[in-house]
């Protein structure tokens, strides 16, 4: 009689019987996702010292950006106005964060900022797992949904599946990813002190 042993099996061949579980997912998918969001957002205040709030916003604007530059060079007439009039729209949350945060906090990123993110992050990670792997998911499958007959309409979709490929999983994961220290920004901290 073989005893056989649950837990030894490498996750590759649990892919092959087609059972995913949700453990491998959240293991090899979404922490390390979490971890690389969680490294961007310490190399953005590392580099640029400021808030890590200010990322995603400024993200969003530079996609908004390099596309509204494409479309000037493949859109003409009335779908060129249109196409610029939805960016504007898309782009106007996004300018209103960057203004809201910098307000808020005058440019800078303290105890207070990093408290109230890190609780966001943490409440958002622990209930929006489902949610993240959605975004990714479609993420991942709505370039191949893109096709129309109109050229106008199929640009108009290419530009907002560029768009939300681009931002989409970023703001997920960014917003559910541990923030930096505050003293992280600062190359004259010493390391004697730790505070939080």
């Amino acid at each position: 009689m073989m005893t056989k042993f649950r837990g030894v099996r490498s996750p590759l061949h649990a892919i092959g019987d087609g059972r995913i579980s949700m453990d491998w997912i959240n293991r090899y998918i979404d922490q390390p996702l979490l971890h690389g969001a969680a490294g961007l957002l310490r190399s953005w205040h590392l580099r640029t010292r400021q808030p890590p709030e200010l990322l995603e916003p400024t993200w969003n604007l530079v996609v908004l950006s390099f596309l509204l530059i494409a479309s000037g060079q493949v859109l003409g007439g009335k779908p060129f106005a249109l196409g610029v009039a939805a960016l504007i729209m898309l782009a106007l949350p996004s300018a209103r964060k960057l203004l809201s945060v910098m307000k808020a906090s005058g440019g800078g990123y303290g105890a207070r900022e990093y408290k109230s993110l890190r609780a966001r992050a943490i409440a958002k990670r622990e209930a929006e797992w489902s949610v993240r792997i959605i975004v990714l998911f479609c993420s991942a499958c709505l370039p191949f949904f893109t096709r129309i007959d109109d050229p106008a309409g199929a640009c108009f979709m290419l530009g907002a599946s560029i768009w939300f490929v681009l931002t989409g999983p970023l703001k997920a994961y960014l917003e559910a990813a541990e923030p930096p220290e505050p003293n992280e920004g600062d190359r004259m901290f010493s390391g004697a002190f730790h505070f939080g």
